[in-house]
């Protein structure tokens, strides 16, 4: 009698173990799902902040470059802001025409201001 008591109380044990097992992989589970939901939040975040701030720094050159001239018009700033992203990439101007179609010394034309300054640059730093 006392050999059956202990043997269902050590089977109950192990079942109990068993479940405690499953639930805790449940709600690891459950938790690192959570985990990686706001880790994408936040990536996600960083770039759009990145880009914003990329926007900012373009359009601050774009200011600069044009200070006393009349404010440019949003497509036209849209525009160059492109192409300037496009150029300080590294593309050539040839790609940035075909990006943009535009003719390629229409695209010379529009980043002349930024060319020769970055040509500048390189003068003073040698």
């Amino acid at each position: 009698m006392m050999g059956w008591a202990i043997a269902i109380l050590f089977g109950s044990a192990v079942v109990l173990l068993i479940l405690s097992f499953i639930k805790t992989t449940q709600t690891n589970s459950k938790l690192e799902q959570q985990i990686e939901h706001v880790s994408i939040s936040v990536l996600n975040e960083v770039h759009e902040l990145e880009k914003q701030l990329r926007n900012i720094q373009l359009d601050a050159e774009i200011t600069a470059q044009q200070a006393g001239a009349a404010p440019a018009a949003s497509e036209e700033r849209e525009l160059l802001r492109e192409m300037l992203d496009l150029y300080k990439r590294g593309y050539s101007v040839e790609s940035i025409a075909g990006k943009t179609k535009l003719k390629p010394h229409e695209v010379e034309h529009m980043l002349a201001p930024f060319m020769a300054q970055k040509g500048e640059r390189g003068l003073v730093a040698q």
